[in-house]
């Protein structure tokens, strides 16, 4: 559906989807999506060999003239095949729990026509347009979170969506077309309502599908990799943003600028090190408050030992995205369709659905996301024990015992953090066995996936937290050196940080609910506006 506002442009080959065309198309409904024409030829190609297997009725194919799982040796009459594509799709639709973002879905749906514009997954031209036109439209699956091993591919939340793309044979109950959002082109707010009705506002035909079209929807890890690159789009935003926090409470306890030498971290070249510690001086460039005291010629781990505990988090990032990478061109289909094999069968069965590539790499994002957490919130700590933060006043309140300042914010964040410990316990090493016990060895990827997302949620508050001590830090600081601008004492970048802060939430007075402030804080993170801001001073951090 054309608009005025579709003036972004996402062409689909198969192969070159990146992660941040992925999630800016995912997040912003002004993009028109188009098939690159080599790959309309693909998809026509193999489509081809499926409509001759289902015309001819053999070679007998699994999922095309089969049942499934456990079910392949069960054999479908022709004049069934298209029920049993509806069956699939009805009986998948198992799912349980809280909706997706429409993000999420929206991604997994990208990458669902991606994946046919490879040209391995014997769909019809029909099916793809279909998916283009609910994504360009605004009507987005609603889909369960919960359900999914990672393995079979994400069989359940993949069928909701399948319910709205499609519908039966011989009938057409809107209650089984499942539910979708459907967003309002005038008031650009989503309402949730039926698949049939949010299709048919959209003018868009829900179709009937032919061999092979429900398993080609519901057999994927699309739904695990959508959130795992959703995750890492947003992490690689809030690992800058740690280093800004970090800085910030650097200077504000007066640290030591040597363990942040170029020389230093050249010893032992960790990329994610180097890269952290140049971000540091860059950041703290010009800084009066650092190297304040002679006397001191160490600070504590959680200050002098920043670059070395991140780096080990930006090197994993690097390998969660090439696993990312990977797994948004790839075809994870099964049985997989190869047009140019000679011989009558042209379909490979194997197990590209399984996500055990991705489930490691959501663990291991969990794992590190975690330690950004953990060695934040001892900077709070520190920032907030009169004993030691440098002189600084008890809980950065002026009036100590009579008010409580900022003492339960990092309470706040000693619970967030301990939450994330709980939750970084590896799904990726589980598996159960299912469909009598054909399908007997599964990732659990999906689950993976959620608890590194909500482990990153928690870190943006932690880091929003940080960044609220550091500001009220800096203020005593500010205060104890008569300086009448920021950009006297602190750095090339943590002043653009700091006042960014301060122009939406002001120096705690006296008490206040605090949690209005948490809220604030982390709305900044989440955003991103501080990081560009500061990065118009600093140049793009690493």
């Amino acid at each position: 559906m054309d608009s005025p506002r579709k003036n972004k442009k996402l062409v689909l080959d198969g192969n070159s989807l990146t992660l941040e065309d992925l999630i800016q198309a995912s997040r912003d409904p002004a993009f028109l999506i188009q098939l690159d024409e080599n790959a309309i030829e693909r998809i026509q190609k193999s489509r081809a060999w499926v409509d001759s297997v289902q015309k001819n009725g053999s070679p007998v194919v699994y999922g095309i003239n089969t049942g499934f799982g456990s079910k392949a040796t069960v054999t479908i009459d022709r004049e069934k095949l298209k029920d049993l594509q509806r069956n699939l799709i009805m009986s998948h639709a198992a799912g349980a729990g809280n909706p997706l973002e429409i993000g999420i879905v929206r991604a997994a749906m990208l990458m669902r026509i991606n994946t046919f514009a490879k040209g391995h997954s014997g769909v019809r031209m029909e099916l793809v347009e279909t998916v283009i036109r609910m994504l360009e439209a605004g009507v987005t699956p609603w889909v369960p979170e919960q359900g999914s091993l990672g393995a079979s591919g994400d069989l359940a939340p993949l069928s909701h969506i399948g319910l709205v793309i499609s519908r039966g044979v011989k009938r057409d109950h809107e209650s089984e077309s499942g539910q979708a959002y459907y967003l309002d082109p005038e008031s650009n707010s989503c309402e949730l309502m039926s698949g049939t009705r949010a299709m048919q506002k959209a003018g868009i035909p829900r179709i009937v599908l032919e061999a092979k079209e429900g398993l080609a929807l519901n057999n994927g890890t699309q739904i695990s990799t959508a959130i795992l690159a959703s995750t890492l789009y947003d992490a690689l935003r809030v690992i800058r943003l740690a280093d800004v926090a970090m800085a910030m409470s650097l200077e504000a306890l007066e640290g030591i600028s040597r363990a942040f030498r170029e020389e230093l971290h050249a010893l032992r070249p960790h990329p994610g090190q180097i890269r952290t510690a140049s971000n540091i001086r860059r950041l703290t460039e010009g800084s009066r408050l650092m190297d304040r005291h002679p006397e001191k010629v160490q600070d504590a781990y959680s200050l002098r030992c920043h670059p070395q505990v991140i780096a080990g988090v930006r090197d994993a990032l690097d390998y969660i995205g090439s696993i990312v990478k990977t797994e948004i061109n790839a075809t994870t289909d099964n049985p997989v369709i190869f047009p140019e094999l000679s011989g009558e069968d042209k379909a490979i069965s194997g197990g590209n659905f399984h996500a055990q590539p991705v489930g490691f790499a959501a663990d291991l994002m969990a794992m590190v996301l975690c330690e950004v957490g953990s060695i934040a919130e001892r900077r709070i700590f520190k920032l907030s024990d009169k004993n030691l933060n440098g002189g600084l006043p008890s809980f950065l309140t002026e009036n100590s015992g009579l008010e409580s300042g900022l003492m339960l914010a990092q309470y706040t964040a000693a619970a967030l953090v301990s939450e994330n410990k709980s939750l970084a316990f590896p799904a990726s090493i589980d598996s159960i066995p299912t469909c009598e016990n054909q399908e007997d060895h599964v990732s659990m990827a999906p689950v993976a996936a959620r608890k590194a997302s909500t482990i990153l949620t928690n870190l943006q508050k932690i880091i929003g937290i940080e960044m609220l001590y550091a500001a009220q830090a800096l203020d005593f600081r500010l205060r104890e050196m008569a300086a009448g601008r920021p950009e006297e004492i602190l750095g090339k970048g943590t002043a653009v940080a700091y006042r960014f802060i301060r122009e939406s939430i002001p120096f705690l007075k006296e008490d206040r609910p605090v949690y209005l402030f948490i809220e604030k804080a982390n709305e900044i993170v989440r955003s991103g506006e501080i990081l560009a801001t500061v990065e118009k001073t600093t140049g793009q951090l690493d």
